[in-house]
């Protein structure tokens, strides 16, 4: 199973140290760029590596160890200052002790190879499915330092006051400024000011937000500095780039409202959420946030298209009972749970039901697995990827051999002295190769401009021609592409209104009285015949041919609906229902509650006409007139029960 959680919408630079050594001679890196598929792969030196990291702004630079891009803490920390806001550097093998690469990779299902290109592809690949920590050296805080941006010396007198009392007063405005923009922000801060004659000498904010968060940046203007940092850390810091997302089952009830439920493996219900707003990529990502799903389930069969979607994006097992659940067995099963309307239920139904037929896989595998492997990891293997259980726990118990040549690169603290050496060395090594490659360049550039002058007049007369004929073909390019759609559209149009033209002609034959010539003669009525009794056969009869209201409505399978379904019936004011096999309860109330006319289909000749239906006048009065007998008797019979009820209550209130 996949184990990304979100789409790709963003670069990852993968990392690692192709050549040399971070701590002594310059290292060459081997980089891999990945957006979702792999888009370069290059050596590069450190500098050029920095360059691209500064200019292009990738999301991720991930490496399986942060000591291969520094050799000490204060050099990670000097480079995570240097990062662009959005990028973040990240550990993929773990945090304070990383694991080796190729075990994570195995984990994970990513291509692993000992090549320095291969592992900084693999780097790359995992995290971008979330995995690793982000290494991180600065907290949340940041400080805002207004200070004097001159020295207050001079040479005495009142002309040096004036000139003290003017910086002081500056930097007293230029903190006031500052405030006032954190307040406009509603940034939270603290301020400490010291008071010199005339103003602040300085003021400094911690402001709870980061650097980029904040409406104030560093500059120098005059009698005054502002100067904006982030506050560092004591140490490194870890951080997750996913939390933990247990695995779970999900059902889910598609239609104009959408309902989904999680259900833990121990099968409690986690979460359940309906929406009429969301589409199907906002409820995919919801579950997301909340679990990763091992069986997405529905509780009618086959699968709807919409909870297909959503199993195939997380590449889940799927569950359908063998016939449609009915109304009572998902309000039994959810009895004991709360939900807010008949949707949440029917999602949470389709959850518990997928969970129950799996509760011996779930168990044996809980019971089997050791400790120290991850349970979720097992079922989801053995019930949504169908994997013997044995081999599972074989592959996650398998030991592997220790790497001979894993290189750790465990930081040394360097003197001052030495610090100071390698920069100077690394920085004449530079030059030295600049200056090289200046005097190198700069011959070739000698040689090519005679041939270049030459060229030059041609080329201008032939860029001329050329891009004179890239207009005119451009221009006839979209006057062509103009008339396809034109003419596309025009065919659009005709389709369309054939299939309207089809449509009257049916509609004519129901509500003209040619259908006297039908064998048989007499008072005929035009019958609206729905192939079953759910939204979807309501709507694409209505689609067809249209129902309105006063309409005669023929249901061949009436079994099965719920009051949702009944009302969307109730709502085109049928005439009378003709049904066959047995309603609902639900049902049958909602239909009674509208005094829509039901009556058993047997009880009425319908023959068929041109794919529509006709029945006799004489047939549709009688199943009218039976059905208010059977309306006045049910009236009846609720008039008795609340006349018993209230005699009922009469008697206990006396006694």
């Amino acid at each position: 199973m996949s184990t990304r959680t979100s789409a790709l919408d963003a670069r990852v630079f993968g990392v690692d140290v192709q050549s040399g050594d971070v701590r002594g001679d310059a290292p060459s890196y081997a980089l891999v760029v990945f957006d979702g598929e792999v888009v370069e792969r290059d050596v590069v030196s450190r500098r050029k590596l920095l360059r691209r990291v500064d200019g292009e702004e990738p999301a991720i630079v991930a490496t399986d160890n942060m000591y291969e891009l520094a050799a000490d803490k204060d050099q990670l920390v000097h480079l995570l200052r240097g990062l662009p806001e959005e990028t973040k550097l990240v550990q993929v093998t773990g945090y304070e002790r990383p694991e080796p690469l190729s075990r994570v990779a195995k984990r994970h299902g990513v291509p692993y190879g000992k090549p320095a290109m291969e592992e900084a592809e693999a780097a790359a690949r995992l995290a971008a499915r979330n995995v690793g920590y982000e290494v991180s050296a600065f907290t949340n805080e940041t400080t805002v330092k207004v200070s004097r941006g001159r020295s207050t010396g001079g040479g005495g007198g009142w002309s040096e006051d004036r000139f003290t009392r003017r910086i002081h007063g500056s930097v007293k405005r230029a903190a006031r400024d500052v405030q006032a923009a954190l307040e406009d922000a509603g940034l939270e801060y603290d301020r400490e000011v010291t008071e010199k004659y005339g103003g602040y000498a300085n003021a400094v904010f911690t402001v709870q937000a980061r650097p980029e968060d904040i409406p104030v940046s560093s500059r120098r203007s005059g009698d005054t500095r502002v100067e904006v940092e982030p506050v560092r850390r004591d140490g490194i810091e870890f951080v997750p780039l996913a939390r933990r997302r247990d695995r779970v089952f999900v059902g889910v009830d598609p239609g104009t409202t959408t309902a989904v439920a999680l259900v833990a493996l121990d099968g409690r219900v986690l979460d359940v959420t309906s929406t009429r707003t969301a589409d199907t990529a906002a409820v995919i990502e919801w579950i997301i946030e909340r679990g990763r799903p091992v069986v997405v389930a529905a509780d009618v069969t086959p699968m709807p298209n919409t909870v297909e979607k959503i199993r195939a994006s997380f590449d889940a097992a799927a569950w359908v009972p063998d016939s449609d659940l009915p109304v009572d067995e998902k309000q039994h099963r959810t009895r004991e749970e709360g939900y807010e309307d008949d949707h949440q239920r029917d999602a949470m139904a389709a959850a518990l039901f997928a969970r129950d037929d799996h509760r011996d896989q779930i168990r044996r595998a809980t019971e089997q697995t050791p400790p120290d492997v991850d349970r979720g990891e097992v079922v989801a293997r053995v019930v949504g990827d169908d994997e013997p259980l044995t081999a599972v726990l074989s592959d996650l118990t398998a030991t592997e051999e220790p790497e001979a040549d894993d290189v750790e690169h465990d930081p040394r603290e360097l003197t001052e002295e030495e610090r100071r050496i390698r920069d100077l060395e690394a920085q004449v090594q530079r030059l030295q190769d600049h200056v090289a490659d200046l005097e190198a360049e700069l011959d070739e550039k000698d040689d090519e401009l005679a041939a270049y002058e030459e060229e030059l007049s041609e080329a201008r007369r032939e860029e001329r021609r050329e891009a004179r004929e890239r207009r005119e073909l451009a221009q006839l390019q979209w006057d062509n592409d103009r008339l396809e759609t034109e003419l596309e559209d025009e065919r659009e149009r005709a389709d369309e209104l054939e299939a309207k033209l089809e449509r009257l002609k049916d509609l004519w034959k129901l509500d003209h009285s040619n259908l006297g010539d039908v064998d048989g003669g007499g008072d005929l009525v035009a019958v609206k015949p729905v192939d079953q009794f759910t939204v979807d056969a309501i709507e694409a009869a209505d689609d067809e041919y249209g129902i309105a209201s006063g309409d005669v409505v023929y249901l061949r399978d009436a079994s099965g609906a719920g009051r949702r379904t009944a009302e969307l019936l109730a709502s085109f004011e049928p005439r009378v229902v003709l049904r066959s096999g047995g309603l609902s309860d639900a049902a049958d109330e909602v239909l009674f509650e509208h005094e829509i006319p039901v009556g058993p289909a047997d009880d009425v000749t319908i023959r068929e006409v041109d794919e529509l239906a006709i029945a006799s006048e004489d047939d549709v009065q009688a199943v009218l007139a039976d059905w208010r007998e059977r309306k006045a008797e049910r009236e009846r019979e609720r008039k008795e029960s609340m006349v018993d009820s209230i005699i009922s209550e009469h008697r206990a209130d006396r006694d």
